[in-house]
């Protein structure tokens, strides 16, 4: 039997409606349409089931901002098999609603029912429908399920149909500014409720700002001005589901399109500061045109910034700092965003003191890498995506250090010894060698043991000026050689890598072991714990090794071989001298007597510095990065080389050797990375599939007697000898291996390439 939706003993002007939203959304929907004033509202799965006046329809349509359809129920009947759904649609007078001139379009959801196709259900209302017309006028509706007149959408559930009209016709989180998105832009009623949960309008009025450092095409702030400036979200829109449906009632619609629009143009005078940070141009570039279709257009601020530089908008001392940033599906791999969380983390924590904070994040084992406390959660659904949204009140007492806190000797297990006295051992083996060679920096353990997977290297150095490097000083080559291990204010350092645990290894485990081990190695060495600094070893790809860990820009000065260098042990996975090209760069300097010296991929620039004390006419690194390029002058400089002898360019290494150049080269060093991209780079780069390309290129650069050293960290890297026939080809791995890496001969391979005569 066919039951109508709104029964005839109600009132004409009162239906029942239902207004669906994501899963994990529907208590919060449920308090917005009672903001909203509608009269009766009870919350179900997958929605909110409300009964009011059309009028109460259309305004969740125009004013919800966490909805995601409004649906008008229009009947109710069993519905077994097709000729059952047939015949309920056909008892529908359908002249109620549309006219044969018009379109339509219907989705069918079908759930534990006979009828599973729901393709050939759809067909079957359509035909129903078309039928009915077909009889009564000989003429009948189409089909457009782009943007049709009237959109249908018909549940299937333990042969049962509900048949509703879709009130909204496209979705509601379709809220007409956004024509382009970024890679992973969440949807605009995921964003308004990310910002409802975040309790971003209360902190709106009370004049607070609202800042997003990932902000993407800008979403998040876009949906946050619309809130705070009083703006209805569907106030935009052109086109609705209900506009030609015979049932509309223009004047309620009208009525509440006026109020809408005063009350958007009385909020604007009020809208406070909101910013949005992408490290994208091109995202920023999206965030303002979808800003302008918004009706916004000069009210925002979008801006290409770093995460790192990231900062409060203006002078206000309070707001919502909010972000979705990736959480490795479809941005990059988990591992590689370790990094990029911990950024955020401390740029909240040094910036952002007395702010809100809310994460999005799919992982929360990512969130816990922000050193801050999350004093609640709230479960969201991001398309198939599981997240949590975390909130931070962003103070001192929330700040979580993440750091291992090592274990005191009585809470250790029989492993720790062993330890220690590996530590023991490798030190003494290596003392004389260290104080012969006047090496102050140097590997120590490498996973010698396999239940501590650590790599630790020792750094003799001391606290660098702020200004270090800033003036040239005298020549590096006339500076006295000094046992660093003995100069005073020289301390001694612990660089600690944990190489990441597969998984089948208990978290709990690892993590106890790696504790045992910091307190091990403090007190085995005679390390304090602030001279101990800690990171995790994973595979990287892209850029990732490249990326900041944190940004205490603390820097440390240390000497190789009579020269200072500057390194950085908490910011970057790497600290800025590679120790295993000890033997590469000692090479460099005795190769570059008298020679134009190039060093492409040149990170911080410590193979320059060498051939520049080796007596090099000129050295010149090129870099992608600027931060290393910085890095690399201020090494420069601190050995009292400068331009125009001595150069640094910042440049695409692999677009640079393609230019003509008339420049002619007596040595290159080329130290690649195994596998790149950048967004200032076209396409990737991956050292075992582009080496060869990349060593003939480099090699027409040097001149007729020149040399071209060529090393990779690539350990199943082959060398393709035989495309690269046209050169003289020498294996410099035995000679380049420093002692203390020689426990791992694999760390690197490096040849060296002369043009055949």
């Amino acid at each position: 039997m066919l039951e109508l939706a709104t029964p005839p003993s109600e009132a004409p002007d009162q239906h029942h409606f239902f207004v669906t939203a994501a899963r994990h959304l529907e208590t919060l929907l449920a308090e917005e349409l009672r903001g909203l004033g509608i009269p009766e509202v009870r919350e179900t799965r997958a929605g909110v089931a409300c009964a009011g006046a059309l009028a109460d329809a259309y305004r969740v349509c125009l004013w919800s901002r966490v909805a995601s359809r409004v649906l008008l129920p229009l009947a109710e009947w069993p519905a077994a098999d097709p000729d059952a759904l047939y015949a309920g649609i056909a008892a529908i007078d359908w002249s109620q609603h549309l006219g044969p001139e018009q379109t339509l379009a219907i989705h069918v959801d079908s759930a534990r029912s006979g009828i599973d196709h729901t393709h050939f259900a759809a067909l079957r209302i359509k035909d129903a429908i078309v039928d009915q017309f077909r009889e009564r006028s000989g003429q009948r509706p189409s089909v457009d399920t782009a943007q049709p007149d009237i959109r249908l959408y018909c549940r299937l559930f333990r042969d049962q149909a509900a048949l509703s009209l879709d009130l909204s016709g496209d979705a509601l989180h379709r809220r007409g500014y956004r024509t382009e998105a970024g890679a992973a832009s969440i949807k605009e009623n995921l964003a308004a409720a990310l910002l409802l949960r975040a309790r971003w309008p209360a902190i709106a009025a009370a004049g607070g700002a609202l800042v997003d450092p990932m902000c993407g095409a800008g979403t998040l702030v876009i949906e946050a001005a619309l809130m705070a400036a009083d703006r209805a979200p569907g106030l935009n829109r052109a086109h609705w589901g209900f506009s030609a449906w015979r049932g509309h009632d223009a004047a309620a619609w009208n009525g509440l399109r006026e109020e809408a629009e005063a009350r958007a143009s009385k909020g604007l005078e009020s809208l406070g500061r909101l910013c949005g940070y992408d490290r994208d141009s091109a995202a920023i570039r999206m965030a303002y045109a979808n800003l302008e279709r918004a009706g916004l257009a000069g009210r925002l601020h979008f801006e290409r910034r770093e995460l790192a530089d990231c900062q409060p908008c203006g002078q206000v001392r309070q707001g919502l700092v909010i972000s979705n940033p990736p959480y490795g599906e479809r941005l990059g791999a988990k591992e590689n965003l370790v990094p990029l969380y911990r950024t955020l983390g401390q740029v909240l924590r040094e910036r952002f003191d007395g702010w809100q904070g809310a994460v999005l994040t799919a992982n929360p084992e990512l969130g816990r890498n922000m050193g801050l406390r999350a004093h609640r959660m709230h479960r969201l659904f991001n398309g198939p995506l599981d997240c949590q949204l975390l909130h931070f009140d962003i103070r001192s007492e929330a700040h979580v250090d993440d750091s291992p806190r090592p274990l005191p000797p009585e809470d250790r297990g029989p492993g720790a010894e062993m330890l220690a006295n590996r530590l023991r051992k490798n030190q003494k083996s290596l003392n004389s060698w260290l104080k012969q060679q006047d090496i102050g920096c140097y590997r120590l353990y490498d996973a010698d043991l396999p239940e501590y997977a650590l790599a630790i290297d020792i750094y003799s150095a001391a606290a660098a000026d702020a200004n270090s490097g800033a003036d040239a000083k005298a020549g590096a080559s006339a500076r006295p050689r000094a046992s660093v291990e003995h100069d005073a204010g020289m301390q001694r350092l612990a660089h600690v890598q944990e190489y990441a645990a597969p998984p089948d290894i208990d978290p709990r485990a690892a993590r106890r072991r790696l504790r045992e081990a910091m307190g091990v190695i403090s007190e085995t060495l005679g390390i304090a714990r602030e001279n101990l600094f800690f990171k995790v070893r994973q595979r990287q790809r892209g850029n990732a090794q490249y990326d900041r860990q944190g940004q205490a820009e603390q820097f440390f000065e240390v000497r190789e071989a009579g020269l200072r260098f500057l390194v950085n042990l908490q910011d970057h996975l790497d600290t800025g001298l590679f120790l295993d090209h000890r033997q590469t760069r000692a090479l460099i300097g005795q190769l570059a007597q008298g020679k134009r010296f190039l060093n492409l991929f040149g990170y911080t620039g410590a193979a320059s510095v060498h051939a520049a004390a080796g007596g090099a006419l000129s050295t010149l690194t090129v870099d992608l990065s600027r931060t290393y390029c910085d890095w690399a002058q201020r090494n420069l400089a601190l050995n009292g080389f400068a331009p125009p002898a001595h150069r640094v360019e910042q440049a695409d290494c692999l677009q640079w050797i393609e230019r003509p150049r008339w420049d002619k080269f007596g040595l290159i060093f080329l130290d690649p990375p195994s596998f790149s991209t950048s967004k200032r780079m076209r396409g990737s780069f991956d050292i075992q599939r582009d080496h060869v390309r990349l060593i003939q290129q480099t090699a027409r650069l040097l001149e007729p007697d020149g040399e071209l050293i060529f090393s990779t960290n690539l350990r199943r890297f082959k060398l393709e000898t035989e495309a690269l026939a046209d050169l003289a080809i020498e294996d410099l791995k035995p000679r380049t291996l420093p002692r203390d890496f020689k426990r791992n001969a694999r760390i690197h391979h490096c040849w060296r390439f002369r043009h055949r005569h």
